[in-house]
């Protein structure tokens, strides 16, 4: 090992030395607590002689890779193990240790009786007690397999989902009335809701029937979300639309405002009932997985909730109010409902 390297091995020593005696053990009992606790992890770890390559070390969790106890290993080399392509690799790696002044980092796979295990390897040059080069190195091996296996799960049903997210927009655009309907949200167009919105604010009039109004915004999106581009935000615009289209009733609407903007009128529906049903969109938008190329995107969005005729008595006036709740949840960070300030009326004397 050279030079540069023993400042901060001394280093580590020193404080291995300070911590066995400030908690009155020697060193080895140190060291004998720190093996124990590697094992209780199910870490594998051994000590071996690079220049050799012979173990002089092994633990119970790294003899049983090789179906042996660990007094079988000591003297014997990888080659002695394991085919030669990954002992040579594994060879590599200790001799790159061994030359590093901190520990290296490197990952093996392991073929035995026709399974393969996956490990992430840190390794560690072990310093002479004569101040001569380190000959050894310590080695400790986190299986990674069930972890790789669950990341290959999840990528394939990131996938399954987006092809299936892709198929639901493209029937989606099949549908025959897409001549009122923004196309990559699936929402009613601005138009044809004022009509809705007119006609829902004559009929709760004549009625004396209450119906809510809600604006929503989509929250800023995350740099890496942004950094995709618009294939990213049409992805979730078409979730965004799917959303609302399943969380509103037949006598309901829904509709795209403007780019990022959006607005949800429900009918027959109170100021309280009308909270509740959009916070539980609300925390839908926040968990729902959108996947573009195996990525899941992700987004949410803010509300603002406002009621005819509690907080206003038209369609201008109840507009206004919905967006100005819809502000205050945005000012409060996003990913928020908020409800419009109820207005009260002294009556005649």
């Amino acid at each position: 090992m050279n030079d540069a390297n023993s400042p901060m091995l001394s280093d580590r020593t020193e404080t291995a030395r300070a911590l066995a005696l400030a908690v009155g053990v020697d060193c080895a009992a140190l060291v004998g607590a720190m093996l124990k606790t590697l094992d209780h992890v199910q870490a594998l770890t051994s000590v071996k002689e690079v220049a050799s390559g012979r173990y002089v070390f092994v633990n119970p969790r790294m003899a049983e890779l090789f179906g042996r106890a660990p007094a079988d290993l000591l003297g014997a080399t990888d080659l002695d193990l394991m085919e030669l392509p990954q002992s040579s690799a594994i060879r590599a790696a200790e001799q790159a240790a061994l030359v590093h002044a901190t520990p290296t980092l490197s990952a093996h796979r392991v073929e035995r009786n026709g399974l393969k295990r996956e490990f992430s390897v840190t390794r560690t040059a072990l310093p002479r007690t004569d101040g001569t080069p380190a000959r050894h190195v310590l080695s400790v091996w986190v299986e990674q397999t069930s972890a790789h296996q669950r990341d290959q799960q999840l990528q394939q049903a990131l996938a399954q989902l987006e092809q299936q997210q892709v198929a639901a927009e493209s029937q989606r655009h099949d549908t025959p009335d897409q001549g009122l309907r923004d196309q990559a949200t699936g929402l009613y167009q601005r138009v044809h809701f004022d009509d809705q919105l007119r006609r829902e604010v004559d009929l709760s009039s004549r009625e004396h029937r209450e119906f809510a109004l809600v604006s929503i915004a989509l929250d800023p999106f995350t740099e890496a979300v942004s950094g995709l581009g618009v294939q990213a935000r049409t992805r979730i615009l078409e979730a965004l639309g799917r959303l609302l289209r399943g969380n509103t009733r037949a006598m309901d609407a829904s509709c795209r405002l403007d780019e990022y903007r959006f607005a949800v009128l429900l009918s027959g529906v109170g100021l309280a009932t009308a909270h509740s049903r959009m916070e539980g969109l609300r925390r839908q938008c926040a968990t729902q997985i959108v996947v573009l190329d195996g990525r899941d995107l992700g987004f949410t969005v803010s509300m603002g909730v406002a009621s005819f005729p509690h907080t206003a008595h038209g369609e201008d006036e109840l507009m206004h109010a919905a967006d100005v709740a819809l502000a205050e949840a945005r000012k409060r960070g996003g990913n928020h409902v908020t409800l419009a300030s109820i207005r009260f009326e002294l009556g005649a004397a």
